[in-house]
Formats: structure tokens, C-alpha cells, sequence
């Protein structure tokens, strides 16, 4: 039996993740995570740390497994080698979960309420931990699984993580119940349900006249983007796209445009005063994906605001490890890929939004918005925050796989911590309108060619999250947990002084 719970936890962790992608599946985050907390409550540290492992490994791997596509199919890695960097990468961060269950195994008391306080704590620790350290890499957070679940009404309050720690206290409550101790079991119960018996609470309100929008959907395969033979038609198609549109507001998405200014000026003259010409007059606004910059002063992975207002700029932020930066002693693994453009420039923290038809469009590129806690930074000042958000992203890097509609489930969730509606243009799918309920209202198929035409409503008003996160960041929720596991621990040690 010594395999036993390891192998099973590693499956769990792994069948769990159906959830980020098919989210009426939900659920299953539960259940699993209750069988963690289940077979933690009876393990020795040592043996908690390696089933939080295991169950992390499984989730990492199972959730994140499209990596192997963009390191293998598209940047050249040997098969093997590919493999073997998404499980160092899944090992590594699912360290995080290993000490989080330590912690519960060592300060536990074997009383359900605080138990479950404190499994709720750390597994919050754990997900902090993975999703600011080194960057971070929140990807398939617990939270975001919950989007279509009650507890999606408290996204406004809490944020995803907050969430994730209630999905962990539901869990753990529901591994205590017993026959004769059903008490655990009800308050789980009454924890997952009343908040969807509320119902959400509006803090936004409609800022005005919907905006009419265009989204094109580019589906250029990754390894024909950067070729010279398809570059041609596959910009003609952008330009004639942009040219044709009819929405207010038109978007593009990540490198639409795939070169820098020099090359396009050279690949295509005169293609990019055309479309600067395009959206001069009055009536209509474009945001266009492409690399800004030159080789020798640098590049950046930007959006360009086309419109008879300002020039307007947004450079990406928040960039992929190894993708967009090489970070610092893995320059020979990125040597290795076959990997165009791989060391972009970092843009400003709080950037202006692009004014449209009296809304405040905030882009952000790829995946900017699994970061909420820097989306929020651009709520400080009600006056100048956003209406509406728009994402502009290329997942084209992994191909036909879950990654498409996980990152649609990450946009909605955006829109109900913040209350404003999303849209994405992106290069392989999900083209979508998310309103600020998130709710799809409209979409394109993903992995086709479109263009798809809809409406959307600005919302203005500031919710309790984007109000605490603007101005502290995830330090509440981490200040939070850690007072938790110390009063666990000071628990732990009177009980063990008061034992005869």
C-alpha cells in the first residue's frame, strides 16, 4: 500500500483538471481535493508532503500538458526533453503544495473547524506561492474551475484565490464528516451553497450606450507565422479584415502583424501607413497586436491604438519565461528552441486605457489577465479606470488542445472579479464577447478563420476586490493565511503541553 495513495492522488489531481476546461464539471475540484485532505489528516508530515506532491504533479502535468506542444512541435525540443520540461516544471511548482501539506500534517488538532482552517490556509499558501514567485504561473489555480459554480458570486469580494481557499475548506470540511459527525458535512454544504442562494451583488453600473465591436480571429498555424511564404497572405487577410470592418471598435490579435516595424517596412511597404490611414477620421478605432521596437534599442509585444485621437501604445507587461524573456542562467535552454523573437521589453505597470466612443478599453496581451492583482492596479482612481477590458492573445503555440477554452474560463472569471465585460481577439480561439456577468454572449468557432461582429456594454463602478487589490495586491489574502497557520501551530503546541 505504500504506492497506493500517491498513485491515487496523482490521478485525482490529474482527473480534476477536466474542470478548468468543461466547467460544469466542477465539482470534481471538490471531491478531489477532499480526498487530499482526507488521506493529509492521517499521514506523518513527511508522507503529506509527498501525497501533495503527487496530487500536484498530477494536476500540473494533466493541466499544463500543452506545453509539450509549443517545446516540442513548435520550438524544435527533442520529444524526450520536452516531456521531461513539463514534468520538471510540474515537480517543481508542486513543491509548493508538498510543504502546504506538511504544514497541516504537522499542526493539525483533530478538530474539524480548525483542520479545515488550517488545510484552507496553506493550500491558499501553496497557490499564492505558484502564482507571484518567479514571475508565477497561476494557470488551472483551483479558483478559476469554480466560474460556473455558486461560489463564482463571491469572485467580486475575493478574487480567484480567495475562492481557491473556500474550495479547500469545503473539501476539508467534507473529508471530516463522519457518520455520528455530520456537523463538518452541513457546513460544508451551507459554505458552497448560500452564496449562490444570494446571488452575486452588482457594484458596477452600465456606463452608457453599447459599442458596436469587430474581432478577428486570424488562425494562422504557429509554424507558418513567421514564414515568408504564408506572411504575405496572411497579412493581406488582416488588412482586408480591418479594411472591411464595421464595429466602432476593431481588434486584432497578438502579433496580427507579425514583424517588427523595420521588416514590415521592408516585407510590405507602405502597409502600415495604410492601415494608420485606415482609422484617421472619425467614427471608428482599431487595436492592432504586433512587435514594436528594433533589435538594436529592443522590442516589445504590444497593442497599437489606431484612431483619429492620440497615438496610444500598450506593451505587454507581464511576460512568458523562456517565451518572452530568458531568465537568468537559462539562456542554453532557450538556445535549444527554435523560438523567434524570445527577449521582448517590459511595459509600464499602470498603463492608460484606450479611449473609445467614451470608454475606457484596457488591453491586455495573452496571458496578462491570468494576473487579476495586476489588472487591478489600473482601478486606483475610478475616474480613470477601465470600462471594459479587451484581450488580444496567440495560444496557437498549443495547438488544438484544452489551453483554448481554460483561457476563455480564466477571461470569465476576470470579468466577474472586476464586473466588466471582456473581449478577446485571439489567433486560434477563444474569440469571444464575455459580459460582466461572465457569460459568453457571442463566439467564433476556435481553430477557423473569422470575424465576428457583436455588441457590448462599458460598466463603471469599483468592487471590493479590484478596490483591495489595487492597492495591496494579494498581501491581505497572504497575511490572512499566514495568521492562520500561526495560530494552527500555537494551537498545536498547547494541546501537546497540556497532553499528560
Amino acid at each position: 500500500m505504500t504506492f497506493f495513495w500517491p498513485l491515487l492522488l496523482a490521478a485525482l489531481g490529474a482527473l480534476q483538471t477536466l474542470a478548468f476546461a468543461y466547467t460544469a464539471a466542477w465539482p470534481l475540484v471538490i471531491g478531489c481535493a477532499a480526498v487530499l485532505a482526507f488521506a493529509v489528516s492521517r499521514a506523518t508530515p513527511r508522507r503529506a508532503a509527498l501525497l501533495g506532491w503527487a496530487f500536484g504533479c498530477g494536476w500540473l502535468v494533466a493541466g499544463t500538458g500543452w506545453l509539450y506542444i509549443s517545446l516540442h512541435r513548435y520550438g524544435g525540443l527533442a520529444a524526450p526533453l520536452a516531456v521531461a520540461a513539463v514534468f520538471a516544471l510540474a515537480a517543481a511548482l508542486s513543491l509548493y503544495l508538498a510543504l502546504a501539506m506538511a504544514a497541516c500534517a504537522r499542526w493539525r488538532s483533530g478538530r474539524a473547524a480548525v483542520d479545515g482552517a488550517l488545510f484552507a490556509a496553506a493550500w491558499l499558501l501553496a497557490e499564492l506561492a505558484r502564482g507571484v514567485i518567479f514571475t508565477g504561473f497561476p494557470w488551472v489555480a483551483s479558483g478559476y474551475a469554480m466560474v460556473d459554480s455558486p461560489l463564482a458570486a463571491l469572485a467580486p469580494w475575493i478574487g480567484v484565490y480567495g475562492i481557491g481557499a473556500v474550495v479547500a475548506l469545503v473539501a476539508a470540511l467534507l473529508a471530516a464528516t463522519r457518520r455520528r459527525a455530520w456537523v463538518p458535512g452541513a457546513a460544508a454544504v451551507a459554505l458552497l451553497g448560500l452564496p449562490g442562494l444570494v446571488g452575486p451583488v452588482g457594484f458596477s453600473t452600465a456606463s452608457g450606450s453599447a459599442l458596436s465591436i469587430t474581432l478577428l480571429q486570424t488562425n494562422v498555424a504557429q509554424d507558418e507565422k513567421f514564414a515568408a511564404e504564408h506572411m504575405a497572405e496572411s497579412l493581406a487577410w488582416v488588412a482586408t479584415a480591418l479594411r472591411d470592418a464595421r464595429g466602432e471598435l476593431v481588434v486584432a490579435p497578438e502579433t496580427a502583424v507579425p514583424l517588427l516595424p523595420s521588416q514590415l517596412s521592408e516585407f510590405a511597404p507602405g502597409y502600415w501607413e495604410a492601415l494608420r490611414a485606415r482609422f484617421a477620421g472619425p467614427g471608428q478605432a482599431a487595436l492592432v497586436g504586433l512587435p514594436l521596437g528594433d533589435f538594436d534599442i529592443g522590442y516589445t509585444n504590444s497593442v497599437a491604438g489606431l484612431s483619429d485621437g492620440p497615438a496610444y501604445r500598450y506593451d505587454k507587461l507581464h511576460l512568458v519565461p523562456f517565451g518572452e524573456f530568458i531568465p537568468t542562467g537559462f539562456r542554453w535552454f532557450t538556445e535549444a528552441l527554435n523560438i523567434p523573437l524570445g527577449d521582448f521589453a517590459r511595459g509600464v505597470k499602470n498603463p492608460p486605457s484606450f479611449p473609445v466612443r467614451g470608454e475606457r478599453v484596457a488591453p491586455n496581451i495573452c496571458y496578462e489577465d491570468l494576473f487579476g492583482e495586476e489588472l487591478a492596479r489600473r482601478f486606483v482612481d475610478e475616474a480613470a479606470a477601465p470600462t471594459l477590458f479587451a484581450n488580444v492573445s496567440n495560444i496557437g503555440w498549443f495547438g488544438d488542445s484544452i489551453a483554448i477554452p481554460q483561457h476563455l474560463a480564466i477571461s470569465r472569471f476576470r470579468t466577474l472579479e472586476f464586473q466588466r465585460p471582456m473581449i478577446r481577439a485571439t489567433n486560434t480561439g477563444a474569440t469571444a464577447v464575455i459580459d460582466h456577468r461572465g457569460q459568453v454572449v457571442a463566439q467564433l468557432p476556435p481553430l477557423s478563420r473569422g470575424v465576428l461582429e457583436s455588441r457590448v456594454e462599458g460598466r463603471r463602478g469599483i468592487t471590493p476586490f479590484a478596490w483591495w487589490a489595487a492597492r495591496f495586491g494579494l498581501w491581505p489574502l497572504a497575511l490572512l493565511a499566514a495568521l492562520v497557520l500561526l495560530a494552527a501551530a500555537r494551537w498545536r503546541r498547547r494541546a501537546g503541553r497540556a497532553a499528560p
